[in-house]
């Protein structure tokens, strides 16, 4: 029944947006951005949670490829400056192409805060609108530091792209969909996950490294951890995998005891949850490759999870 309920409303969104037509060079991967939220939050409870959390990875995938696969460096600081002052009537700076992304964003988001708003009188389009101004500013470092050829440090790139791989983005709205009911609620959760956003974001970017580099830096991409780690130590490629892998061991442990000692309210056990699912959902998305991007990699996965009966049920 819930995968009717996607195509009805979330294809008939993806469809309305007219991004698969208008912005032909990025990717469609509605169906993958489902399953990435079926395995951060599952329970029915969620459902309307997985609706906005797909469309939030729908946009996501496609804000991405405008800064990695298209925009030039003047289009993209005009994009971030636009988006970090949310002002629809700055859109007539942008050039066509990104006037039909940003208002198809726009639009989103601010539907997503008006029925979070109607429905639980909280008004989250502040925290919104910072989350995602930092994601754009995240991925115009990465555009600069590809056209002038930078390679950082593994700090330096990690202290960026552990927002720059959207796990900030997506764990701000997790936020809204926990059992909320309160400013002071949300105000706490923010101020006490840091920790937890972090980690959970560093899992993530990291298993996307292991699992996208190297197609990544064949097609022309900015250095990944991997690459980064090789250009300041002098490692191997498979030493420099090695150390991610061990890395990622090292940031699961933390991130384990930041949720186990954080319990106390159901919102905090319930975003500590989504926190550690996301993390989990990464390692399967990118263990074989590049299952986001890929169709081949995560189809088995998408037919056996959301499509197929379990043999012996009725």
């Amino acid at each position: 029944m819930e995968i009717e309920k996607l195509e009805f409303f979330l294809v008939l969104w993806w469809r309305n947006t007219c991004w698969d037509k208008k912005l032909s060079f990025s990717r469609d991967r509605l169906v993958e951005n489902f399953l990435w939220t079926v395995g951060v939050t599952y329970l029915p409870k969620f459902s309307v949670g997985r609706k906005t959390l797909t469309k939030v990875g729908a946009i996501i995938t496609t804000i991405d490829d405008v800064y990695d696969v298209y925009g030039t460096l003047d289009e993209l600081q005009q994009f971030t400056d636009v988006t970090i002052r949310w002002d629809i009537n700055s859109i007539e700076e942008l050039p066509d192409y990104m006037k039909i992304c940003f208002l198809g964003f726009y639009n989103a988001i601010n539907e997503i805060a008006y029925d979070t708003l109607t429905n639980t009188g909280l008004l989250i389009l502040p925290y919104l609108k910072k989350a995602w101004a930092d994601l754009c500013k995240s991925y115009l470092v990465e555009a600069k530091w590809y056209q002038s050829g930078h390679t950082p440090t593994l700090e330096e790139y990690l202290d960026n792209a552990y927002t720059s791989i959207s796990g900030p983005v997506i764990l701000m709205h997790c936020k809204f969909l926990t059992s909320v009911t309160s400013t002071q609620e949300i105000l706490r959760c923010i101020e006490t996950t840091d920790h937890i956003v972090r980690y959970s974001s560093l899992i993530l970017r990291l298993a996307d490294d292991l699992g996208t580099s190297s197609d990544e830096m064949a097609r022309g991409d900015n250095p990944k951890s991997i690459q980064c780690y090789m250009h300041e130590s002098g490692a191997t490629e498979d030493e420099a995998r090695s150390y991610m892998k061990s890395l990622i061991i090292k940031i699961w442990k933390k991130l384990n005891e930041e949720v186990a000692g954080d319990g106390g309210s159901q919102i905090l056990q319930e975003f500590g949850d989504c926190a550690t699912n996301l993390a989990r959902m990464a390692q399967l998305m990118y263990g074989e490759g590049d299952g986001h991007s890929r169709p081949d990699i995560s189809k088995s996965h998408i037919l056996s999870l959301l499509f197929n009966p379990i043999q012996g049920l009725h």
